[in-house]
């Protein structure tokens, strides 16, 4: 027996049966599913990281004993770059498993997908969707602190120079403001820099940089919008410097 009859009936014995081609391209569509599954989910990630550096205030880094690292990372969730890392993670495995897949090193099927992702991402932050879903994941019930909630801790140290709540009372040199604890402060604003997308009116939530001068006295020396770097309150318009 030649060769082929054995194959042949080495065939027949295992009751083999040739595979549907629908089954190869529907396995082919689903592995490429996933890779689009990887880049929306790293897209998701990226963008929320933008955030979290938008929500950051880097310049006021001077002004604290805190590294722009440590700041940055105590507003980030780490969930989200354990869902960047999930992503690539997804990525790498769906491409080796496609159709001529192994010709694809690792390396540039993370370049790509971050390529992807970063694009995605940045259009997604833009159009302001990484802080909705920040705040969509904040009232899901798991154990999940949005960006803001780690902010408001964060700016929640009077005796660390960091303070921010909501404007209570305007006078010539100085505030009434309550923080988010409910705790009513007297700040003075005497010599401070005022931002000027800050309109300092009541209900503005402001971010003070200053020092602690009492039980619920504060000496600011800057006051911030709460918003982020050139940002302003909803609905209100920029203003010029006050120092008064």
């Amino acid at each position: 027996m030649d060769p082929a009859d054995k194959m042949i009936q080495s065939i027949k014995d295992q009751q083999i049966t040739p595979t549907r081609r629908w089954y190869f391209r529907l396995r082919e569509g689903g592995i490429w599913g996933v890779f689009a599954v990887s880049i929306l989910l790293g897209a998701l990630a990226f963008s929320t990281i933008l955030y979290a550096v938008q929500q950051t205030d880097f310049d006021l880094v001077r002004h604290f004993s805190h590294s722009m690292l440590e700041m940055f990372l105590a507003l980030l969730p780490f969930v989200w770059i354990i869902f960047l890392v999930v992503a690539l993670g997804l990525a790498i495995v769906s491409i080796q498993h496609s159709w001529r897949g192994y010709k694809i090193s690792p390396l540039r099927v993370v370049m790509i997908n971050m390529l992807f992702s970063l694009l995605l991402g940045t259009a997604f932050f833009i159009g302001g969707g990484a802080g909705w879903m920040d705040a969509a994941f904040n009232r899901t019930g798991f154990d999940y602190s949005s960006i803001q909630q780690r902010k408001q801790m964060l700016w929640s140290r009077p005796d660390e120079g960091m303070l921010a709540g909501k404007v209570l009372r305007v006078k010539e040199n100085s505030m009434e403001m309550e923080d988010f604890d409910g705790q009513m402060w007297q700040v003075s604003l005497d010599g401070a820099f005022i931002a000027p997308v800050v309109l300092l009116e009541p209900g503005e939530i402001v971010k003070l940089v200053g020092d602690q001068t009492g039980p619920v006295a504060f000496r600011a020396q800057e006051v911030r919008p709460w918003g982020g770097p050139g940002t302003s309150q909803p609905g209100r318009g920029p203003r010029g410097n006050r120092g008064e």
